[in-house]
């Protein structure tokens, strides 16, 4: 036998009062007495009447997801701020969907579709690699007011973003070293072009600069955050005459393959050369030595921008609320001393 379908007017029934009250409860429990509140939460309760989201998402004209952008997949730097984007819209009407632009061909006019197609209600960008086209595309379609950046940005663009103080980072790592006695520092970079290899690369030129450190062109080496970009970095490090004795880099990633390329030619990590790196991800610890390295708070990178993004989306369509256009929201970064520094011998 099938069974019946239960209905707001069947809840309705059961707690003793209207449908409309009902319905205040399910969508504006705030509303109401808690008395009749507590009497609409019961008899949903004993009827087992389940919200029909889809349904009230079409009266809403909602999508009830939000599109989450990320750069690689494949980092676990991201792992943490996605867990945390999600746990934000945990128990909500909102599902979270994720790209990886990486593998993805999608630009700014795509995108967009997805807000003119009513698949999404609002997108959160960790991907500071988008095209002036692209935020065109957005402007254009009227829906750059439910975007946000998180982690990275795009240079000149007016949408608001959550990122880390990256330049003290890299000023915290240079002074770090230079604390342990170290005065020959190299830096091993992020890709050209992206805003935490520029930001990084100027916290580390300035704090060099101040304290009046060597400047050589030599020493700074172009990388990628990526594995085998540290494992190039080593290999150069190992070729030159004069070596530094120190060397900062701009990720996690690109230190562990750094590390692991000098110990296999012979040259110890920290007895020879001492590593940092940039993020705190997971390994951080348990590698052998273990990471000195800047730790990012990723999970309130996550949790910051999908409360900003749930407050653009609230304001999208209300003129008299603030925009929040431009909005920069900055959180603070650590040292995290571990083995992979000492001073110099």
């Amino acid at each position: 036998m099938a069974q019946k379908t239960v209905r707001i007017r069947d809840v309705a029934r059961e707690a003793g009062v209207s449908t409309a009250t009902v319905s205040r409860a399910l969508s504006n429990p705030d509303l109401l007495t808690e008395s009749t509140r507590k009497a609409v939460e019961d008899a949903v309760r004993i009827t087992g009447y389940r919200v029909n989201h889809a349904a009230r998402n079409l009266r809403m004209q909602k999508a009830g997801a939000v599109l989450v952008l990320v750069p690689n997949l494949g980092n676990p730097f991201f792992s943490t701020i996605l867990a945390a984007i999600s746990e934000s819209f945990a128990g909500s009407d909102t599902s979270v969907l994720i790209a990886d632009t990486a593998s993805s061909a999608s630009g700014g006019r795509e995108l967009a579709g997805y807000f003119l197609d009513g698949r999404i209600d609002g997108m959160i960008s960790l991907d500071g690699g988008l095209a002036p086209a692209d935020l065109e595309a957005f402007d254009a379609a009227g829906v750059a007011d439910r975007i946000v950046f998180a982690c990275e940005w795009v240079d000149g663009a007016s949408l608001p973003s959550v990122r880390s103080d990256n330049e003290e980072g890299a000023r915290l790592a240079v002074q770090h070293l230079y604390d342990l006695g170290h005065r020959d520092i190299a830096h091993v970079t992020g890709p050209a072009g992206n805003v935490l290899t520029k930001a990084r690369r100027a916290g580390m030129l300035a704090e060099r600069a101040r304290l009046g450190l060597p400047s050589r062109d030599d020493w700074i080496i172009r990388g990628d955050f990526s594995l085998a970009s540290g494992r190039e970095a080593a290999q150069r490090i190992i070729a030159m005459e004069e070596r530094p004795s120190a060397v900062f880099c701009a990720s996690d990633q690109v230190a562990f393959a750094l590390m692991s390329t000098l110990n296999a030619a012979g040259v110890r990590v920290p007895e020879d050369i001492s590593v940092v790196g940039f993020d705190d991800i997971e390994l951080s610890k348990v590698y052998t030595p273990a990471l000195t390295t800047i730790r990012q708070d990723r999970h309130a990178l996550g949790r910051q921008s999908a409360r900003l993004l749930l407050e653009r989306i609230a304001s999208a369509d209300d003129p008299l609320a603030a925009s929040g256009q431009g909005r920069v929201e900055t959180i603070s970064v650590e040292l995290v001393a571990r083995q992979s520094t000492a001073a110099p011998s």
